[in-house]
């Protein structure tokens, strides 16, 4: 099922947080990845698990390596210098994609699923929440790799789906009988939140507990599984924070209708 689109007519706010995260990732795909081909930007700037384990910068030289399938080989580069703390590629990497379709497929998830959020938290909780997702679901795929898949800790990693995981396991927990359109046998069908995420996310279960111990098809479903529980989790001290907000002003709002006829001060 591919997502094209959920109900949006209670909001009440310009995402604008949403459309500057996707403007980002499309900017640093094209210009600083070369839209893919800037191997030395994008190798430097990703998730290495080493170097998050150790908090130490690691150089390896490119290698020769041979596709399994058709004997074709591949020259790939080696681990670029990081200019910054190797930590701090936590946040750099979800701002990096592998190709089009990577980068395609993660914002149209973010543009669908981001706003409805924004609108919930606000601009500035959305921004913190989307970006300790990102940087927890990074952590969840280097503990992973740590204990699963130790011979893959110098492999980078990079993408926006471990943040909008996040935003996902929110949305599910938020929002649960919210239609959402997907593309389903080409006809389009309205389904609720908890289904279509609810799916995603088993889905994300069976492919991480398949790949155990591989290098996992290139694909990071630790980061998917550890940021949409971060999500579903953190959602509940965020939001409580606007509830409480908004519980304020309506007592406020009380407070002052108790008090007319008499003068304030």
């Amino acid at each position: 099922m591919m997502p094209i689109g959920d109900d949006n007519s209670d909001r009440h706010i310009t995402p604008l947080v949403n459309y500057v995260l996707i403007a980002i990732n499309v900017l640093v795909f094209i210009l600083l990845q070369g839209m893919g081909g800037n191997y030395g930007f994008t190798y430097a700037f990703s998730t290495v698990p080493a170097e998050i384990l150790t908090g130490t910068d690691i150089i390896t030289q490119g290698q020769v390596v041979t596709d399994p399938s058709s004997g074709q080989q591949f020259q790939m580069p080696g681990l670029q210098a990081t200019p910054i703390h190797p930590w701090a590629t936590m946040l750099t990497s979800m701002f990096m994609h592998g190709g089009w379709g990577h980068l395609f497929g993660n914002m149209l998830f973010l543009w669908i699923y981001g706003d409805n959020i924004e609108n919930r938290l606000g601009h500035t909780r959305y921004l913190f929440f989307y970006l300790l997702c990102g940087i927890l679901a990074s952590l969840s795929h280097v503990m992973a790799t740590q204990l699963f898949s130790p011979d893959n800790l110098t492999i980078p990693s990079l993408g926006a789906s471990g943040a909008i995981s996040g935003v996902m396991g929110a949305y599910m927990l938020l929002f649960p009988k919210r239609k959402i359109n997907v593309l389903m046998l080409r006809t389009i069908v309205a389904v609720p939140a908890i289904f279509a995420l609810g799916l995603w996310i088993v889905l994300q279960i069976i492919s991480g507990a398949g790949s155990m111990g591989s290098g996992g098809g290139g694909v990071a479903y630790a980061a998917h599984i550890g940021g949409f529980v971060a999500g579903m989790l953190l959602i509940k001290f965020f939001d409580r924070g606007q509830g409480f907000v908004e519980d304020g002003l309506a007592r406020n709002q009380q407070n002052l209708g108790g008090q007319q006829g008499r003068r304030l001060f």
